[in-house]
């Protein structure tokens, strides 16, 4: 025998139902937004401390093709570029407008600050649009574990 439940317990099931799901979808939501911006963070910080690395690599340079090699030497060290190949050149080719803009910053009658800010984020496109990815990932190093052995 089977006894029938009354409706209105029916629709307050059916609410518990809809807070549970309303519930998920926001943590899901946050948790995205908070993956996102703890990624923003991350590359606002590397973002400072290689350009200040940079700036400071460039700051004795005499002449403008000087301190773009010191600049793209930087960008090399950082990443622990220690060989070439193809693409990596291609990136400090790439790179080096946003080192021409930290040079002529420095000259009072040079371009202002916001076109080092303007040739960063052009380097940063191309190299989301050619890559893929955000140019601050090769940051990421992976140091595998070596073992330990004692002599």
């Amino acid at each position: 025998m089977t006894i029938a439940t009354p409706s209105f317990l029916d629709h307050l099931q059916q609410a518990t139902h809809r807070s549970d799901e309303a519930e998920a979808a926001l943590r899901q939501e946050m948790s995205a937004r908070l993956r996102k911006i703890e990624e923003d963070r991350k590359f606002a910080y590397r973002r400072f401390n290689f350009m200040r690395a940079v700036a400071e690599g460039m700051q004795s340079a005499d002449g403008e093709e000087i301190a773009v090699a010191r600049a793209v030497g930087v960008l090399r060290t950082k990443l622990g570029w220690s060989s070439d190949s193809e693409v990596r050149q291609t990136i400090c080719e790439s790179f080096a407008p946003v080192a021409q803009a930290i040079f002529a910053c420095r000259d009072p009658a040079g371009e202002p600050e916001a076109d080092v800010i303007a040739a960063l984020d052009r380097f940063e496109s191309w190299y989301h649009d050619k890559h893929g990815s955000a140019f601050w990932i090769l940051f990421e190093h992976y140091i595998p574990e070596t073992p330990v052995v004692d002599f």
